[in-house]
């Protein structure tokens, strides 16, 4: 029998809500027949955009939810007092084990906060991290952690690394990732404290292939599996990587615009060039996922379309069949139990 996964989305968060989250909901149904989504939000609003939509009414259901939390309000106070918001309502369903998973493109801060305090933490777990894919050359990179902790501390980081490595083994199927950490220079004596205080304990750590420090300009190039920094940076990488993206995109489109010479070139390399492109469009990656909590709690870009929605919907599929949460438990808990 086929195990269903079933995945909470939050209806209203994101600059596209509720439409795009409800065209992502009914595109991901109809690609994956194991999957149910739970759509999050204010019912009327859903109804509305579902109307005239073709899909399994075994697959989608509506969770009726109040109150919305913006993008500028203070995280801590809105998860504490908008109690009926979709980002509290879809997180509660995951504690209470009515949903596999979260989804959600609103408020970082909020779904952060909400993660920790509505969720909970794995015991043992210090800090959960942001961890999105990113396209390289080879394939793609796990970019850990890209902005929930900004002031991570080097154990913070150590676990970072084994948390990935069971992401990029278990749902990416990389035998043995490779793990860097970001840094200005390949030597390991150089960096900031965070960074020269993290290296010698990343060499020491058991299970996991460090390989050293990673210079930005490397990451593209696929020489590590899992990338490692603290949010600070992370984020600045990942938004980096995203606007060039998006402009290498465009250009390359407009390019072959340009001429006819430039138009007949471009119908010939067009199946490859479309292959190349769509490795930098972000929503073909799906989202985030916040690991190391009781739960799956995913983060989708805030201005994120219904395909990205889609492919972040079925990814989740994935972390429950693979056992991701299990796994980094497991793995926290070895590390507990070897340290006592």
């Amino acid at each position: 029998m086929t195990e269903i996964t079933r995945v909470a989305l939050d209806a209203m968060g994101g600059d596209n809500a509720p439409g795009e989250m409800v065209k992502g909901a009914v595109d991901a149904v109809a690609r994956e027949k194991s999957i149910k989504v739970y759509l999050v939000g204010k019912e009327e609003a859903i109804q509305k955009e579902l109307e005239g939509c073709t899909y399994d009414r075994d697959q989608i259901e509506i969770v009726n939810a109040t109150e919305v939390i913006e993008t500028a309000e203070p995280p801590v106070n809105a998860i504490r007092r908008k109690k009926d918001s979709s980002i509290v309502v879809g997180m509660k369903m995951v504690k209470a084990g009515e949903a596999d998973a979260f989804v959600s493109a609103g408020s970082s801060g909020a779904i952060l906060v909400g993660g920790q305090t509505l969720v909970g933490r794995i015991k043992g777990v210090e800090r959960p991290p942001l961890a999105p894919l990113i396209p390289t050359k080879t394939g793609v990179s796990l970019l850990i952690d890209c902005g929930a902790n900004v002031d991570a501390r080097p154990s913070h980081l150590v676990q970072f690394a084994k948390m990935g490595s069971i992401y990029m083994e278990s749902v990416m199927g990389v035998k043995r990732p490779r793990v860097g950490i970001v840094n200005i220079g390949a030597e390991e004596e150089k960096g900031n404290a965070l960074v020269k205080e993290t290296f010698p304990l990343l060499k020491e750590t058991e299970g996991i292939h460090f390989i050293g420090s990673v210079e930005a300009r490397d990451i593209p190039h696929g020489v590590a599996d899992v990338i490692v920094c603290e949010a600070f940076a992370g984020n600045i990488i990942l938004k980096l990587y995203e606007g060039v993206g998006d402009v290498l995109i465009k250009k390359v489109k407009a390019g072959m615009m340009t001429s006819l010479r430039s138009k007949i070139g471009a119908l010939l390399v067009k199946p490859a060039l479309k292959e190349t492109l769509k490795a930098f469009d972000a929503s073909e990656h799906g989202g985030a996922p916040l690991l190391g909590l009781n739960g799956l709690v995913v983060k989708t870009h805030g201005s994120s379309k219904s395909k990205e929605v889609t492919n972040t919907l079925i990814q989740c599929v994935t972390f429950k069949r693979q056992r991701i949460n299990e796994k980094i438990k497991n793995c926290i808990q070895t590390d507990a139990a070897s340290a006592e």
